[in-house]
């Protein structure tokens, strides 16, 4: 008798969980495309093979996305984008900012920048959704049960070209005021989220009627 041999991520394949994370991590996280991996497993007689893998595994890591975008979304989570034409999304926890929810960012990648992608992407989700300046959201905020927290860095990079390349009163004012409220920030880090929302009340509030 021989006992049978354990399952394997992809029914019939070769490949072990360590080799699909290291292409997978490979693609997302270090930016590195398939063409250009399969470039370099062909240096060791694997031209194609990590093509066709490709197609196996594919459908494997959408459950565990889903999985991770619905624990995600249901912790009252943001949500940020890479400024592409596509659209990769990354629906992120709030465990670094003191919420009890295990660390996980999941990436959900979409074909175009239509509105409906994160509105498909963010059905059932209740709470505060932090976002870039991309206008498509505005649909998702119309429905009046998720408001939109504008992020303070994005806006924060148009003063910064401005006041880079030399002298600009105004924009290196603005700097400086932002900077009150990533001391702040960082201050309340980890704290509770009653103890955050009432040093902001208390602190933040003040600063940006003043900067408004």
């Amino acid at each position: 008798m021989q006992a049978p041999a354990p399952a394997r991520l992809i029914e019939g394949g070769l490949p072990t969980e360590a080799t699909v994370a290291q292409v997978l991590v490979s693609e997302y996280a270090d930016h590195l495309p398939l063409y250009r991996q399969a470039q370099i497993y062909a240096r060791q007689g694997m031209s194609s093979i990590i093509r066709r893998w490709r197609t196996g595994w594919g459908r494997q890591p959408s459950t565990c996305v889903r999985c991770m975008s619905a624990c995600s979304a249901s912790s009252g989570n943001g949500e940020s984008c890479a400024p592409t034409r596509s659209r990769p999304r990354a629906h992120q926890d709030r465990s670094g900012w003191g919420g009890a929810d295990p660390p996980c960012v999941a990436y959900v990648y979409a074909p175009d920048r239509k509105a409906d992608r994160p509105i498909a992407h963010l059905a059932g989700f209740k709470g505060i959704l932090q976002v870039d300046g991309y206008a498509g959201y505005g649909k998702r905020a119309e429905r009046g049960d998720v408001p939109l927290a504008f992020c303070w860095s994005h806006m924060r990079r148009n003063f910064d070209e401005v006041a880079t390349p030399g002298p600009a009163p105004i924009a290196g004012e603005v700097l400086k005021h932002i900077a009150e409220f990533y001391a702040i920030e960082k201050d309340i880090r980890g704290r509770s989220a009653e103890e955050r929302r009432l040093v902001r009340q208390q602190k933040s509030r003040p600063l940006a009627d003043a900067f408004q």
